[in-house]
């Protein structure tokens, strides 16, 4: 709101940066602009004040959807004044010249055209679409349709209107519908719930019957590892087993035939000793043969006292003496007949 002092016959008007001043005089504008202070006579001048900041105009109406339920859209618009010279001459904006206040009411008025502009945009779409899918989607479509139709609305233009944003806080339905619909969201969502905890509860089943049955697996295949150390141990156990006894086959075999070569060995030593051995008793024999008898009884009695350890008695008897005595002179009587011839 301008600030009016009286000087008199003339007075001072000082305005905020935020309104645009416009002085008429004789019908025109003389001058005009922002945050303006000057002088003027009552008597000869009119001023209007436009503000020309952003102003926010909150909408609330209510429609029916395509199915005939009531729903209720509350959202924010913001504008300004873009041209105010242009808005000044559609709607009235003259002030007071004493107390600086409007004359009428320009911003109701110009807030009136824009809600009705507003609903008059929202409401073709609300009247085709159902009210489940308006609840769950509307809003931003309700947004979108109202900022297309401010933007072809030449009206707008004609007012020197500019529209900064549309928001739609929300797009509600009637308590009863409300009421219905949170109860069955509720059933549906007690549902899915239901339906969740039983998923779950099938899950965790499913789980233990995995992992009983990987328990399973792990044991047979456990046993069948057992089974098989078994086995290997016994194929073991019994390959050291054949192959012991084969070591110790081949041990007596080799046993054996080192016995049978050091028997034949030893035969055939004991052989040739007996044959040398007879042998060279039949040449002694041989040369035995020829000798006198009682050579032959002088060495018979030789190698009978080479065997005997002890001779305790002996005894000779003249039957055995003489004949030797006999033999032994008249070898002598022939060894001495070459000597003395």
């Amino acid at each position: 709101m301008a600030e009016i002092r009286n000087f008199g016959f003339v007075r001072h008007l000082r305005a905020e940066p935020s309104s645009h001043i416009i002085k008429y005089k004789d019908g025109r504008s003389h001058r005009s602009g922002r945050g303006m202070s000057l002088w003027f006579l009552p008597m000869s001048t009119a001023l209007a004040e436009v503000p020309v900041d952003d102003r926010e105009l909150s909408f609330l109406f209510h429609g029916r959807t395509s199915d005939f339920q009531d729903v209720t859209t509350q959202g924010v618009i913001t504008y300004r004044v873009a041209v105010p010279e242009v808005t000044a001459e559609r709607i009235d904006f003259s002030i007071d010249l004493k107390a600086g206040v409007h004359l009428e009411q320009p911003l109701e008025k110009l807030a009136l055209f824009l809600n009705e502009l507003a609903q008059q945009f929202a409401w073709a779409y609300v009247v085709r679409t159902p009210v489940r899918e308006l609840l769950v989607s509307g809003r931003e479509k309700v947004r979108q349709d109202i900022i297309s139709g401010f933007e072809h609305e030449s009206g707008l233009e004609a007012l020197g209107i500019e529209i900064v944003s549309v928001r739609v806080s929300s797009i509600k339905p009637s308590a009863d519908l409300e009421k219905a619909l949170e109860t069955k969201t509720r059933e549906k969502i007690q549902q899915e719930a239901d339906e969740a905890m039983f998923e779950r509860r099938a899950l965790a089943v499913e789980k233990e019957r995995a992992i009983a049955e990987n328990e399973l697996q792990n044991q047979i295949a456990l046993a069948t590892r057992e089974e098989q150390l078994i086995a290997q141990q016994g194929q073991n156990e019994r390959r050291r087993i054949t192959e012991s006894a084969e070591a110790k086959k081949i041990a007596a075999q080799a046993e054996a035939e080192r016995a049978q070569i050091q028997a034949h060995a030893k035969a055939e030593g004991i052989r040739l000793v007996e044959h040398a051995r007879v042998e060279g008793e039949r040449e002694r024999m041989e040369i035995y043969r020829d000798l006198p008898a009682s050579v032959s009884m002088g060495l018979a009695a030789r190698e009978l006292a080479g065997k005997l350890e002890k001779i305790e008695h002996l005894n000779l008897s003249p039957d055995l003496l003489g004949p030797s005595l006999l033999n032994l002179m008249n070898l002598g009587a022939k060894r001495l007949e070459p000597a003395d011839g």
